[in-house]
């Protein structure tokens, strides 16, 4: 099987075919980090409920968790109104960075200047 293919209509890819997965806790709005998927890895999300990311750097698909224990949940899927991001609303079981920290973005806080 693959992606239905009036979503896969709806992609617009990066040259090498992935498209950027925003993930945020579903009931609390917290973006948890980003991720990257191509059709197979976005079928396999909305076909099992767990999320399937492409690993740029190992060149593989992972469904998060399997090795950590930190599963996400689907809870819902969304593309954006260009069709070039997803939004994933998952249940978060423990961390989502690959750091154990509960999201991704914890560590390197930005400050603006508005000058």
């Amino acid at each position: 099987m693959s992606l239905d293919p009036a979503i896969a209509a709806r992609l617009k890819r990066t040259t090498d075919g992935l498209v950027p997965a925003i993930v945020q806790q579903y009931d609390t709005g917290e973006v948890l980090m980003l991720a990257w998927m191509d059709d197979e890895a976005l079928h396999r999300t909305l076909t099992t409920g767990r999320a399937t990311y492409w690993s740029r750097s190992r060149g593989a698909y992972w469904v998060k968790g399997d090795t950590s224990g930190h599963v996400q949940h689907v809870r819902s899927a969304a593309l954006d109104c260009d069709g070039d991001t997803i939004l994933l609303k998952v249940d978060q079981v423990g961390a989502a960075c690959h750091t154990g920290d509960r999201t991704c973005f914890d560590a390197d806080r930005l400050t603006a200047d508005p000058r």
